[in-house]
């Protein structure tokens, strides 16, 4: 049996979402393949966007929409939110482009997949991830230069209706010039590899992002790991561990 369908074998683990906690996602198109083709394309996203994350209750703190993929940053106001926004988002996108572009059947990879982010210490940080991406891609130098993403809003001081500015965000300054200001500063240097690593492993494995203490408590409050397990089966006992219990 091939790996891909071992894996659509295995349960799908639940998805870690607490109302009130930052949820950083990622919706990727089937197969990689391109989801946006044109501007129009985008704009019709981020309007049905703005629609229907304030009917399902997610503020949307940050976005980025790439050729084949997009990134949010959401604070679910109940534990359906999230699931009800990329339900209806993707669907209404999905009619959008098959009747566009006289096309039938699937555009998203199945799942969304997603961690929930520590607000004190990772959520700029998740920030700063989806607003890089595309200079992570090489696309543009700056993340300023590229069209589809919230950096001209939290970065820049451009309007947005979609946009709700998480609290952090606005802790960085007592009016809207110096949090921007601030806001900047934190893009002079490269996020650490290690904070990308972080949110990258959390993301795609459905964890909790966050410090030890925090991955804690939510291990406690939902009764189930919220990080990765250890690779390889247990060690089998020897006789003098099973003598000693």
């Amino acid at each position: 049996m091939l790996k891909n369908d071992i894996h659509k074998l295995m349960p799908r683990r639940p998805r870690i979402i607490i109302p009130g906690i930052p949820l950083h996602l990622i919706q990727r198109g089937n197969n990689r393949q391109a989801c946006f083709y044109t501007d129009e394309d985008y704009c019709f996203y981020l309007d049905w966007l703005q629609k229907y994350s304030r009917e399902t209750g997610c503020s949307v703190h940050a976005y980025v929409l790439m050729t084949n993929h997009v990134h949010l940053l959401v604070t679910p106001a109940h534990t359906n939110s999230a699931g009800m926004l990329m339900k209806r988002l993707g669907q209404r996108y999905v009619q959008y482009v098959n009747r566009t572009y006289q096309r039938s059947g699937t555009l998203w990879e199945g799942r969304f997949r997603s961690c929930i982010a520590q607000q004190e210490d990772y959520l700029l940080a998740c920030q700063r991830y989806i607003e890089l991406n595309p200079v992570r891609a090489n696309i543009v130098s700056h993340p300023g230069e590229y069209r589809w993403s919230s950096y001209a809003c939290n970065g820049q001081g451009e309007r947005s209706d979609l946009l709700s500015p998480h609290s952090v965000y606005l802790s960085l300054g007592r009016s809207g010039k110096k949090r921007q200001a601030a806001y900047r500063k934190l893009f002079r240097h490269e996020l650490d590899p290690g904070i990308v690593d972080q949110i990258r492993q959390a993301t795609n494995g459905n964890f909790a992002l966050g410090n030890p203490r925090f991955k804690e408590e939510i291990a406690a409050t939902l009764g189930r790991r919220v990080t990765p397990g250890k690779a390889g089966r247990p060690r089998k006992k020897t006789k003098e561990q099973e003598d000693a219990r």
